[in-house]
């Protein structure tokens, strides 16, 4: 098991137990006590979990929003997938909106070699597809970055977003229903959501099949406001049948 396969074993065992201790890791993953002791103080370090004598917990109290740390090393091959079929959508030339997330970071990479605009909205995909030498044309909104995350709000990203209209807007999420729509951890953050719904032409919805028939809790907007939704094919049938019910196209990758 190499380092990072090991570091995101670690990180969902921790998530999902609370607390765990580094002789339930060993088992868990096949590495020496010394070799997890060394894991939990890089990702004590990384924010993604708290390091206690004898193991780790979990830094997340319920229904708290994961670090980004954490979320970047949970489903990073479905997120690849989601994230080369999203590409697959945009035309050359469109003008992109992109989300801010770990899903859409994955999507600014392949974007990058594409001869598209694209503004996106966290610093993260700012400094990818600013490196050289990609194709596409970037834009950066004004905008605070939220701690940690790199997500841009606040007034001067919504008055961006207004002036401006996009061919498609790539929108993450963290829970996703057809019974409630599209939901964010945070107030800003859904309000950055909408306005970026509201100025493009087509949404596409990249979200892994965690996020789904889940409920966080600030409302973005119901699911009719979606045209695609790209997930993996761990999405719950019936949440399908209920999004394709209500106008969106599933592709599940």
């Amino acid at each position: 098991m190499s380092n990072a396969d090991r570091h995101s074993v670690i990180a969902q065992a921790v998530r999902e137990a609370g607390h765990v201790t580094v002789q339930d890791l060993a088992v868990l993953t096949g590495a020496s006590e010394m070799t997890i002791r060394r894991d939990l103080d890089v990702l004590a370090g990384q924010g993604v979990l708290e390091r206690v004598r004898g193991g780790a917990r979990t830094l997340l109290l319920r229904g708290e929003e994961p670090p980004f740390a954490l979320r970047a090393r949970e489903a990073v091959d479905a997120k690849r997938r989601i994230a080369a079929e999203v590409s697959s959508l945009i035309a050359d030339g469109e003008s992109v909106l992109l989300d801010s997330g770990t899903t859409c970071l994955e999507v600014a990479r392949l974007l990058r070699e594409r001869p598209v605009t694209v503004m996106p909205l966290s610093l993260q995909a700012v400094h990818v597809l600013s490196a050289p030498p990609g194709r596409a044309a970037l834009m950066v909104p004004g905008g605070r970055p939220r701690a940690a995350e790199g997500a841009l709000t606040g007034p001067l990203t919504l008055a961006s977003l207004a002036a401006l209209r996009f061919d498609t807007a790539v929108i993450g999420c963290c829970g996703l229903s057809a019974a409630e729509g599209l939901t964010a951890y945070d107030l800003d953050d859904a309000a950055v959501k909408k306005a970026g719904i509201a100025s493009a032409r087509r949404v596409v919805v990249a979200a892994d099949g965690g996020k789904l028939g889940r409920t966080a809790y600030a409302h973005v907007g119901p699911a009719t406001l979606l045209h695609t939704l790209v997930t993996d094919t761990t999405v719950p049938a019936d949440e399908v049948a209920a999004l394709e019910g209500s106008g969106t196209v599933v592709k599940a990758v």
